[in-house]
């Protein structure tokens, strides 16, 4: 065996080892190092000096022993050494409470008389800070925030021997972020937060907070984006910086004011036609607001006011679709609801009435827009006349004559129903048709027709219809009359009532009847001394005939369809008056009076004939006035001769005729002209 080493020196530098320097001892191929603690003891081989025992208590006195080793075997121990191994290293935590300072703590250290701890950057910058306390804990300040610092720490005992140092990394926490900004995103309820970069921050935290609602954001960047904001509030946002070492104080709050919520209890109404007065009510935040107002035909106007209403020029019969929007400075409102108004429909326009009869008008317009339905009222007299329909024409019957109507044309919608400004239309009626109640004649060829009156400011027209023409009349009175109406004519009159508004009907004809015409031309032809034959012309209108001889000895009537007749028991030598009267059919006389008519004188009695010679004759009669002439006819084969004698002879003579014959003779009153009374008696002379 090899022999025993000496040790030269031993010592600890560490807490759990010992370590052994010895001279070498030749032939010695390892050595044996043993710790003793009383009964327990730690053996370590190594292969030369120095060597060392691990695995000791801190702070132990143990003996040290060194044997020496080769093939042969062991030595025997050296002498030992006392050696104690020195303090643990404290165990330190530590952490940062602000963001300049760290505090570090650890647990008492047994046979430990104090406690250094230094403290620097890990990137070697800066001062190192050192301390020594009796205590477990210490506190760096003014340190910088959110930078990593190494940190080292040992124990000493009575002697001031140290011990096992023990180094710890940690971290300052973050500074608050600074410059703290707030973007609301237009049209979206988010808001991005963005801050300047803050040394060591790790992590951010950003906090919307508005009562007892918090929103947060978690970013490594320096930038968030909070989504899910409520429209119309107030929130205050603060950002905290986060590391491994804990977290910065907040910053101050920043107050966000979200875009306005869209405005509610929206209502439309036409104040007036043509004006539409938009309202709603006000909303948090709200600064302004603008209302849009589209119509169906693509125009948009808009209206900027920060008030609750707005004010808008309308057509009738468009449909407006109508928003509201709320603005701040944040922006604009969401959407609301889209409200569409549809005015209502214009009243017709180019009205015409034109009446059909006089108790009917057809009612006529132009379409117009926005119109689904019309409606005519006529309102006049006692009543109301109502016509529907889809059409633009209405005819309005079973109209009063002579009535002021105020007729009205509504248009509808399904939307808006009836425009109620729709003005009327005064359509007076054609007057009403007067009824005759007489007919008078007040002359030869006049006429009086009255009738009643039941219009205003109506002028009437009489018309008498007949085969002879038309003849008229007019009044605005209930009167008036047919002049030179022609004689033995029928008619029939009837009457119509006209005004501006129109004409009547006309009213039920009358007949009416003229008398009959006078003939023209009477001839009265004596036929025999008591006869005449009366012949005339055709009276218009005359059905029978009246004629009449009188004179102061008598009267000759008679009374024929014909339009001559013979009247009896004339007396010769009379002046008569002749008078005829025409009757019609129904009985109207027309009294016609012409030149008075004379009887031919008296045929002479007692006529006798006296032969003068053979060729000669005397004829003698008794005249029936001393006054009248006569002429002596006599007639026959062989000629006709006649005689007159001279003023108040009662015979004459007739010479030269032949004899042989057989004659006729006749004695006649002479008569001034026409042809010679052959009425007398006759004589026959052979």
């Amino acid at each position: 065996a090899p022999d025993i080493p000496v040790i030269d020196q031993a010592y600890s530098k560490l807490s759990n080892s010992i370590t052994v320097e010895w001279r070498p001892v030749p032939g010695a191929t390892n050595y044996m190092l043993t710790a003793q603690d009383g009964d327990s003891f730690v053996e370590t081989i190594v292969k030369n000096s120095p060597g060392t025992v691990t695995g000791l208590q801190a702070a132990t006195l143990y003996r040290i022993t060194v044997r020496s080793i080769n093939s042969g075997g062991k030595s025997q121990p050296s002498p030992f050494r006392k050696v104690k191994t020195v303090l643990a290293a404290p165990i330190l935590s530590a952490h940062s409470p602000s963001c300049d300072s760290i505090a570090v703590s650890w647990k008492a250290v047994p046979m430990a008389a104090g406690f250094s701890v230094s403290l620097m950057r890990s990137d070697g910058l800066g001062r190192m800070l050192k301390q020594n306390t009796t205590n477990t804990s210490l506190i760096f300040t003014n340190l910088d925030p959110g930078t990593l610092y190494t940190i080292k720490a040992y124990a000493w005992n009575a002697n001031g021997m140290p011990g096992d140092d023990f180094t710890y990394n940690q971290r300052t926490s973050p500074n608050a972020p600074v410059d703290v900004k707030v973007a609301v995103s237009s049209g979206a309820l988010r808001a991005v937060v963005s801050w300047m970069p803050t040394e060591g921050a790790l992590t951010y935290s950003v906090t919307v907070s508005s009562g007892l609602l918090k929103l947060r954001c978690n970013t490594s960047s320096a930038s968030c984006m909070v989504p899910s904001l409520q429209c119309g509030s107030e929130y205050y946002v603060s950002v905290t910086a986060y590391n491994d070492a804990g977290s910065s104080q907040p910053t101050d709050a920043v107050s966000l004011k979200t875009i306005p919520c869209a405005p509610v209890n929206i209502s439309i109404e036409e104040d007036e036609p043509g004006h539409l007065l938009v309202s709603w009510s006000s909303v948090s935040f709200g600064h302004y607001y603008v209302v849009f107002v589209k119509s169906d035909d693509g125009l948009e106007v808009h209206c900027n006011t920060s008030n609750t209403q707005c004010h808008f020029q309308s057509d009738c019969g468009f449909t407006y679709f109508i928003s509201v929007f709320a603005y701040n400075k944040a922006g604009q409102s969401p959407l609301g609801d889209v409200f569409n108004y549809t005015t209502a429909p214009c009243c017709p326009g180019d009205f015409r009435a034109v009446f059909t009869s006089s108790d009917t008008v057809r009612v006529t317009w132009a379409p117009v827009r926005g119109a689904d339905l019309y409606e005519t009222r006529a309102a006049g007299g006692s009543g109301l006349l109502l016509c529907r329909d889809t059409a633009t024409a209405c005819t309005l019957s079973a109209l009063r004559c002579s009535t002021a109507y105020n007729i009205t044309v509504y248009s509808f919608s399904e939307a808006r129903g009836r425009n109620t400004s729709c003005a009327p239309q005064h359509v007076p009626t054609a007057p009403c048709s007067p009824e005759i109640k007489n007919t008078s004649k007040e002359g030869l060829s006049i006429i009086s027709v009255q009738w009643q009156s039941n219009n205003e400011e109506a002028t009437y027209v009489v018309t008498a219809r007949g085969g002879a023409g038309l003849w008229y009349c007019t009044s605005t009175r209930n009167s008036c009359t047919l002049m030179d109406l022609p004689c033995g004519s029928a008619f029939s009159i009837s009457a119509i009532a006209r005004s501006p508004a129109g004409q009547s009907l006309p009213s039920y004809s009358v007949p009416l009847e003229t008398a009959p015409c006078c003939p023209n031309d009477l001839i009265l032809t004596q036929v025999t001394q008591s006869v005449t034959n009366v012949s005339w012309s055709v009276g218009m209108g005359a059905q029978t005939y009246v004629a009449t001889l009188e004179s102061p000895k008598g009267q000759a009537k008679c009374h024929t369809l014909q339009n001559y007749c013979l009247l009896g028991c004339i007396t010769c030598g009379t002046n008569y008056t002749v008078s005829l009267r025409a009757i019609s059919e129904t009985g109207l006389t027309s009294s016609c009076t012409y030149q008075g008519y004379s009887s031919s004188a008296c045929c002479p009695s007692g006529v006798k004939l006296y032969r003068l010679s053979n060729n000669g004759i005397r004829v003698f009669w008794r005249a029936s006035d001393e006054t009248i002439n006569y002429n002596a006819d006599l007639r026959g084969s062989k000629g006709n001769f006649s005689c007159t004698p001279s003023s108040g002879l009662s015979h004459c003579d007739i010479t030269e005729i032949p004899c042989g014959d057989v004659y006729t003779v006749v004695v006649a009153p002479v008569t001034d002209k026409g042809p010679k009374l052959t009425f007398c008696p006759k004589k026959i002379y052979s």
